[in-house]
């Protein structure tokens, strides 16, 4: 039994197809697949099912791939507690971000991570969140900026900040006259949401929950549309589709400072920013990592750097 055989049996169960695997481990696939059958050979146990169509894991695979995963985690290790002792920050930190904070966070944070460590690059991973915890557990990334609320899987987690809410409507709404808005004047609007697997979606349903029957029938194209990212949902909001709700970082500087509309430019001068009355709706931005991963000092540095950055109108937690 050897590390590379156990890579071998990680790649497949993760890509559940011997080519893509094969291609992800950089061998061809005659290579890996008589590197796995010596090892069903040699434990004696089929790890795999083949068909025509896809590959899956075994009962049994699936508890000997998880041992693997750990195997080769705790390899790495040994090589990363070398590294330590030369430089605790050396090398890369693989890090995934959600699609609805990555735009708005990582340009001042590739900054400040710069500055601050230019030894220890940033690997970038922006998915969804169900996605970056899969690549969490199998030691695709190292850690990932993700939002509260998330399956519990066991890692470890390190809250950042509490994010408010605004209203986002057209500049022409009668709802843009007013200072602040209620949730419940929200329920009476066509609501823009971001597709499914999106986890800003269920923040949005949270606060305007009866949006939640609309967006899975016919009758709900009346009432909700969907988009593919925020930024194409305030540009929806600027066409008078209808308004949505966005993270506090994700409103443009100077959007929330009176200035005439002229002055403003591209979809600013077409989109109305709102606090919300009371408590706003808020996430919190959190960063998580496996409980196993050995570079403590990487993720207090990570932490600083975003600490580091201007964050504005968030709370920031430590």
């Amino acid at each position: 039994m050897t590390l590379t055989e156990l890579k071998y049996i990680v790649a497949v169960a993760r890509e559940k197809h011997f080519g893509r695997a094969a291609e992800a481990c950089f061998v061809s696939q005659p290579t890996l697949s008589v590197a796995i059958k010596k090892l069903e050979d040699e434990l004696e146990v089929k790890l795999f099912e083949r068909s025509a169509n896809e590959v899956s894991v075994t009962p049994l695979g699936e508890d000997i791939v998880r041992q693997a995963q750990s195997v080769l985690e705790q390899a790495a290790a040994i090589k990363e507690i070398a590294k330590r002792g030369k430089d605790p920050l050396a090398g890369p930190l693989r890090l995934g971000v959600i699609y609805t904070i990555g735009p708005y966070l990582l340009p001042d944070l590739v900054r400040q991570a710069i500055a601050r460590n230019p030894q220890m690059p940033l690997m970038l991973q922006e998915n969804f969140t169900v996605r970056l915890l899969e690549m969490l557990r199998t030691g695709e990334i190292d850690c990932a900026i993700m939002a509260e609320p998330f399956p519990d899987t066991g890692l470890a987690i390190a809250p950042l900040y509490d994010e408010p809410f605004l209203a986002a409507v057209p500049s022409n709404h009668p709802l843009s006259k007013q200072k602040t808005v209620r949730a419940e004047v929200l329920k009476q609007e066509t609501m823009l949401l971001l597709g499914t697997g999106h986890c800003f979606r269920d923040h949005v349903l949270e606060v305007c929950p009866e949006f939640a029957r609309f967006s899975s029938d016919a009758e709900g194209i009346r009432k909700s549309f969907e988009g593919s990212s925020l930024e194409t949902i305030k540009h929806m909001v600027a066409a008078g589709m209808g308004v949505t709700l966005v993270p506090r970082l994700s409103v443009p500087k100077g959007a929330l400072v009176p200035v005439p509309a002229r002055r403003r430019k591209d979809d600013e001068a077409f989109v109305k920013y709102i606090p919300f009355e009371g408590d706003p709706p808020t996430r919190r931005v959190v960063l998580a990592w496996r409980r196993s991963f050995t570079r403590y000092e990487a993720i207090a540095a990570l932490r600083n750097s975003i600490y580091a950055c201007e964050l504005p109108g968030v709370k920031r937690l430590s």
